[in-house]
């Protein structure tokens, strides 16, 4: 492949089913077949999902009288989440997707913005909906879903007329989700996607991670993600939610139900590889690791890959093409890329200014185009997100080989440059956890005068550790250019995140900016300590 653009040579697969048709088929196909083991291990087949689902719209079109508008659902890893999911789509609304670790203000956002007229929500965020409800006029009815399947308050309402769910009929096209962007670097954007890009991406990524009948994929998530749930689904696989961070919990989970495929954040798997425990690990039957969402620190896929014996690989795509875009594959996984893309999709490189497609091997913005790409964003005209040739802009730079492998570097708008060179805080990210004291971390710029702008980072250490923050900075210095080094840094008990681990890059700019100020305006010079605190 001589040039940077990339294209899958699969044909993009069949996509005029709905979304709670994925449902609908497993539950015909395998109605006894479990669907989903919760965190008890209680375990929920399809024909009780497809039927609970099937109440949820009930309930919705002849209780609440909601039709054709956004219905809000929290992401909590629990089955109930997955029936009223598909159920807000059988009932002919469209799902809004509310991350279950959302801020106050988040929230209020979210709901806001997609004019949610009734919202199934988790108990953790009962109380705070309650306190917004005077803020949000169009919100009429919250239902806490409460660990069962149905809620008592649908139980009742939905036991009679179950069998006349049915519904409205609609085409593929037509809008079935509203999910917001993660909103690490502004605030959070609704993002429309259809019926087809669901359905599409829910095939796609079924075939990139060999997902079928026989497969058993452990969810070791803090939240619900759509991509999991839909693949699953579309395979008539059955799910293990185990959204607790212990490791040791979620690979005995594994092993006791026999899984195929191990879902988790690279966040959470950085921290197995450091964990004193993973000698006494072993996953008996995984297949392969799935990470995605943020970067995974291929020394930290290569210690697990090594112990396990099994390969860890990463994903890509964005809240804006369903998700996924690019995924590695298990059978040749390739270390520090997201892989190659999915079926029915292309990726190009263009220059960030002049926007010309670039060779292989050359840094620019990722460019991609497929069925799974987003109808839109909430407020705007349905293409203004694409270029006059159909391309969707990620916003994120990277780079492809030959063979099409995709590479990321960095978001284009964490990005920043010291005397004219492009700094990229995830490669400062990458030398200093790969110091054994740091646990986590994260580097976002401060402006100075001439020079632009150069890096401080926060970090997170063992809980016994009070040693000099000054070695850290030298350990990094050592290694990076002089336009990369540290000027400072700072301890912190936790890096701010969004609920698919990616850094609140804007949260941290925010605290290195107002902790230090103007930085020293010579980012020539090794730079003293004199921003580190301990």
């Amino acid at each position: 492949m001589s040039t940077a653009d990339s294209k899958s040579t699969a044909s993009p697969p069949a996509s005029d089913e709905t979304l709670d048709g994925l449902l609908r088929r497993a539950a015909l196909r395998a109605p006894e077949r479990t669907a989903i083991i919760d965190a008890t291990g209680a375990r929920t087949s399809f024909a009780a999902l497809d039927a609970a689902a099937s109440r949820y719209a009930v309930a919705l079109r002849h209780h609440f009288h909601v039709r054709g508008q956004a219905v809000a659902v929290v992401g909590e890893l629990t089955p109930a989440f997955a029936a009223a999911y598909y159920g807000i789509s059988r009932s002919g609304n469209v799902i809004v997707l509310v991350n279950a670790v959302l801020s106050r203000e988040a929230l209020r956002h979210v709901l806001a913005t997609s004019g949610a007229v009734v919202t199934f929500t988790s108990t953790g965020l009962a109380e705070p909906i309650a306190a917004l409800r005077h803020e949000l006029p169009a919100l009429r009815e919250v239902v806490v879903l409460d660990g069962a399947l149905l809620p008592d308050r649908l139980a009742g309402i939905t036991a009679e007329g179950q069998e006349n769910a049915g519904g409205p009929t609609w085409d593929a096209a037509d809008m079935a989700c509203i999910q917001f962007t993660s909103g690490t670097t502004g605030e959070p954007k609704g993002v429309r996607l259809s019926h087809r890009n669901l359905v599409v991406n829910a095939s796609q990524i079924a075939a990139a991670h060999g997902l079928g009948e026989a497969s058993v994929a452990l969810n070791n998530l803090p939240t619900y993600h759509p991509m999991h749930l839909n693949s699953a689904v579309y395979a008539t696989a059955t799910q293990v939610l185990y959204p607790a961070e212990d490791p040791v919990g979620a690979v005995a989970a594994a092993n006791r139900y026999g899984a195929t495929h191990f879902y988790s954040l690279p966040v959470r798997l950085a921290r197995m590889a450091a964990d004193p425990r993973l000698p006494g690990l072993r996953l008996e039957t995984v297949s392969a690791v799935f990470s995605g969402g943020s970067a995974l620190d291929p020394a930290a896929a290569a210690v697990l890959s090594e112990h396990w014996g099994v390969p860890v690989v990463q994903g890509y795509g964005l809240a804006e093409t369903s998700p996924l875009t690019h995924c590695d594959r298990p059978e040749r996984p390739r270390p520090g890329s997201v892989g190659q893309v999915v079926a029915g999709t292309e990726c190009r490189i263009v220059d960030v200014r002049s926007r010309v497609e670039l060779p292989a091997g050359e840094l620019g913005e990722v460019q991609v185009r497929g069925p799974q790409v987003m109808r839109g964003y909430l407020g705007q005209p349905e293409s203004a997100h694409l270029d006059d040739e159909g391309w969707f802009s990620t916003g994120d730079l990277g780079y492809q080989d030959e063979e099409g492998y995709l590479f990321l570097v960095d978001r284009l708008k964490d990005v920043f440059k010291c005397d004219n060179w492009l700094v990229a805080p995830s490669e400062i990210e990458r030398v200093l956890l790969s110091h054994p004291r740091v646990v986590d971390c994260a580097v976002a710029d401060v402006p100075v005068p001439f020079s632009g702008a150069v890096a401080y980072g926060e970090v997170v250490l063992a809980e016994d550790d009070d040693g000099d923050l000054a070695e850290l900075m030298d350990f990094v210095n050592g290694q990076v250019p002089y336009y990369q080094r540290l000027h400072g840094l700072q301890r912190t008990e936790r890096i701010p995140r969004s609920g698919n681990g990616k850094i609140l890059r804007r949260v941290v700019r925010h605290r290195l900016r107002e902790r230090f100020g103007q930085a020293s305006p010579s980012p020539g010079r090794a730079p003293a300590a004199e921003g580190v605190t301990r």
